[in-house]
């Protein structure tokens, strides 16, 4: 009987031990994913400030070929602007009395589809 039960008690330490090393297993697993994740972002990062770079200087390029038409192109935009603001005032009460007469003007009749049984 005492053999059994220090054979039970060894099980049980033995059992003991290999769920320990499960779980140190599994926190090791957890830190390497963790700094892995970490590495990944780190190298995101660094790619994408990269690019934002290589973007603003070829934007750059591009705005300073450009430079001296770019106030040019406002005083167009702005006029423009300015004559479809124009438009829109003088249209706008005509504009909306016509929706308003387009939605009320209700005319009510049966849909062509529409079968009377009997």
């Amino acid at each position: 009987m005492a053999s059994q039960s220090q054979g039970i008690q060894q099980l049980l330490q033995a059992e003991k031990r290999a769920a320990e090393k499960v779980s140190e297993a599994r926190k090791r697993k957890n830190r390497r994913l963790k700094q892995a994740k970490e590495e990944a972002q780190a190298e995101i990062e660094q790619y994408r400030l990269q690019r934002e770079k290589e973007f603003k200087a070829k934007e750059a390029a591009a705005l300073g070929s450009h430079g001296s038409c770019s106030s040019e192109i406002e005083k167009e935009t702005l006029e423009k602007m300015a004559v479809l603001q124009n438009h829109f005032e003088k249209n706008r009460e005509e504009v909306l009395e016509n929706l308003l007469a387009f939605v009320c003007d209700i005319h009510p009749e049966i849909h062509e589809n529409y079968r009377i049984n009997g």
